[in-house]
């Protein structure tokens, strides 16, 4: 990193002192694939445990500070006791996740479904999550709807489009001044034929229609192979519209993988695009989670290395000369253009983090910190018994 600057390594670092990374909870519990979960050691039993995790993550990288919840997972008895746990751990609760998807009454759909019963028991569910919200003092409601149709004729589209609306317009007028509703969207699974909310443009035409506080969530796994998501980051962006991402990665379809594990470069380049946007300070109001399941790697060490990979990708991001590149694109230079953009790609930061982390108190190596803590060997004792967390639990 001697190449750089003192202006630009002081930039730099000071954007990456205030980035904010928030962790699942579901994370941490067992989790698999359709055809198995494979159950692990020391994993958390209930949310406080989950909490307790969440804040190891926190304590060793100093980016984490929040974790969301999924609800009914992470049910308890006294939402106000958790966050006041969580805090006493030096974490806060993040993001109120709903789940519409699990109850057999979902069959064919929660809120779009043809039968009133069923909707309105998933609406009561979408309040309830605004309820909590409440107790916990988190801003955003993070709603994704498996709702959608198998077959041509099955159900009518736009009707399904008209009870969707419904159900995120009372949602949305719950909320309190200081809170936000966010839309995911998912190319398909479990639907087949059709999905309900396909796609960033369905989203977004459903958060144009509420108000301000509605905004859209990009999962990179939500999209079809080629997808460039750096374009729907820009768009939204310039919309005004991009309220969260759940990072994590694939190869196939939604693998929900280490984020920066399958392709890196494409993390980067969404990157990129917040950065150039101005985006990335808190004060933006884009929420930056993971979303990951952890099959057969320990969740701890995953969870900590993907938020590694989001602050290397960043990093990266930061390095791109913007002058050098808007220069560039104005003299029609395609390949000098590309070349600035490369350039930051192809430098080692991690050096730099280290140097952040050492100035932070931290550890250079969270990943190894956490090999020497003994929190794992403490765990796998401690947690022996009890029904562990797990994907649906």
């Amino acid at each position: 990193m001697t190449d750089l600057t003192a202006g630009t390594r002081a930039r730099v670092l000071a954007a990456l002192r205030l980035q904010r990374i928030e962790t699942p909870s579901w994370a941490y519990g067992n989790s698999g694939t359709r055809f198995k979960v494979f159950a692990q050691e020391g994993v958390p039993r209930d949310p406080y445990e989950k909490v307790a995790d969440a804040a190891v993550v926190h304590q060793l990288t100093g980016v984490a500070p929040s974790v969301a919840l999924h609800i009914p997972w992470d049910r308890v008895d006294d939402y106000a006791d958790l966050a006041a746990y969580a805090v006493d751990r030096g974490v806060s609760l993040g993001a109120i996740n709903a789940n519409v998807f699990q109850d057999d009454d979902y069959r064919l759909g929660s809120v779009t479904n043809p039968d009133p019963g069923v909707r309105r028991k998933a609406i009561g569910h979408l309040l309830e999550c605004v309820d909590i919200m409440d107790a916990t003092g988190s801003r955003d409601l993070k709603l994704w709807f498996s709702d959608g149709t198998n077959y041509p004729g099955q159900d009518d589209i736009r009707a399904r489009q008209d009870r969707l609306a419904a159900a995120l317009r009372e949602t949305y007028d719950r909320l309190g001044v200081d809170q936000r509703l966010l839309l995911e969207y998912k190319l398909f699974e479990p639907a087949f034929y059709m999905t309900d909310v396909p796609d960033w443009g369905t989203a977004y035409a459903h958060c144009l229609e509420l108000g301000e506080r509605a905004q859209v969530v990009i999962d990179t796994g939500h999209h079809a192979p080629g997808t460039n998501i750096e374009f729907i980051v820009a768009v939204l962006l310039r919309a005004g519209r991009l309220g969260a991402f759940d990072f994590n990665s694939r190869f196939y379809a939604d693998d929900d993988l280490m984020v920066g594990s399958a392709d890196p470069f494409q993390l980067f380049r969404i990157m990129v695009e917040i950065v150039q946007a101005g985006a990335l300070v808190p004060e933006a109001g884009i929420a930056f989670m993971l979303d990951q399941c952890h099959n057969i790697e320990p969740k701890i060490p995953a969870i900590i290395r993907s938020v590694l990979n989001v602050q290397e990708a960043t990093a990266k991001a930061l390095l791109v000369d913007a002058s050098a590149l808007a220069a560039a694109q104005r003299a029609g230079d395609v390949l000098g253009a590309n070349a600035v953009v490369m350039d930051a790609y192809n430098t080692d930061v991690r050096p730099l983090l280290r140097e952040l982390r050492t100035e932070q108190g931290l550890d250079p190596d969270p990943m190894a910190a956490y090999a020497r803590s003994g929190y794992f060997e403490r765990i796998r004792t401690e947690r022996v018994g009890g029904q562990a967390a797990g994907w649906g639990a």
